[in-house]
């Protein structure tokens, strides 16, 4: 029961430290890589939709949480930031750094883990219980961030395979109507709203940034990757390697 105790208050020691550490420890090294990640928390929008970001990083738990990542940056904490920043995006979480994102996740297993410590400590349990599923509430902080970002993955994609035939639709009309593939491809970025709208302006944008239109398709797809977009994606792509008509490839989608 000593062993066990001693296993507990280890744990418990072990997370206090790593915030306290977070919190007021030497910050890692920034530079080029924060100006990267403020470029990409408002890459491909515009207006009011750029502005969205701000607030966030103004809010005392965004804030935390952007700090405490900043500073687990080098550790094995924060492997597979481009996998990360790829499941962010997915999820429509354009101004979501990867640093904030291992923020919350060590806030959420702190906070549930210390949580639980507290309520099973003033109950009945025996200290082996009050241990085990101490432990329980710091791996279930941990992985409700990524179960909440997996679930947005899901709900988006799933909207955005149910909102592209009204795409193809209008790009069907504009393009018959004489607009070029480009045009009609603007025109629908402002007509269609939802994540399919948000996609359509960060890859017209990426195309305005430099990036040719069969690369910036294929990120579309990476980001939206179901499979509607794949045929959509890939029919574009081929068609305009062989020169057929967009309007027939609308069409035959």
């Amino acid at each position: 029961m000593i062993f066990v105790l001693i296993i507990g208050l280890t744990l418990l020691g072990a997370a206090v430290f790593m915030i306290v550490r977070a919190a007021y420890g030497p910050r890692a090294s920034t530079g080029t890589t924060s100006a990267t990640l403020q470029q990409i928390g408002a890459y491909g929008f515009s207006g009011a939709e750029t502005t969205s970001t701000a607030p966030g990083e103004r809010r005392p738990l965004s804030a935390l949480a952007s700090s405490i990542g900043n500073r687990l940056r080098d550790t094995r904490f924060s492997k597979g930031e481009l996998e990360t920043r790829a499941m962010l995006v997915s999820a429509g979480r354009y101004g979501t750094s990867p640093d904030r994102y291992l923020g919350f996740r060590v806030i959420g297993s702190v906070g549930i883990g210390l949580l639980l410590l507290w309520l099973l400590g003033i109950s009945s349990l025996s200290l082996l219980w009050v241990v085990v599923l101490t432990v329980f509430g710091f791996i279930l902080g941990w992985m409700l961030p990524l179960v909440v970002v997996r679930r947005q993955i899901r709900l988006r994609r799933e909207q955005i395979e149910n909102e592209l035939p009204d795409l193809i639709d209008l790009l069907v009309v504009t393009i018959e109507a004489g607009l070029s593939f480009p045009g009609a491809m603007r025109l629908a970025s402002d007509r269609v709203q939802g994540p399919l709208g948000q996609e359509l302006r960060l890859t017209l944008q990426e195309q305005n940034m430099g990036l040719s239109t069969e690369d910036a398709l294929r990120n579309f797809y990476a980001r939206a990757e179901t499979p509607g977009i794949a045929i959509f994606t890939r029919s574009i792509i081929q068609g305009q390697a062989l020169g057929v008509s967009m309007g027939h490839i609308m069409r035959t989608i």
